[in-house]
């Protein structure tokens, strides 16, 4: 599945990944492969991402919108 992360300024991250948890508003949700379309806003915090190669890593976001949708994830943050 793939990632990527945008602010308006420029792209704050880009790969393939596992999983991906994000700070939701109403608390934190989490994305597999083959999610249910999806658009979201979450709350500042961190964007943990789980790597195909097994290493994870956290986004630091302001905020911002989701969206999901054919194993494709774009995240529009502050």
């Amino acid at each position: 599945m793939q990632i990527e992360v945008i602010s308006p300024s420029k792209q704050l991250f880009s790969a393939e990944i596992e999983m991906a948890q994000f700070p939701g508003v109403n608390g934190s949700f989490q994305v597999l492969k083959n999610h249910a379309p999806i658009i979201a806003l979450i709350s500042a915090g961190n964007i943990r991402v789980r790597k195909n190669d097994g290493k994870e890593e956290d986004i630091a976001v302001k905020g911002g919108v989701v969206e999901v949708q054919n194993n494709k994830i774009l995240v529009l943050a502050e």
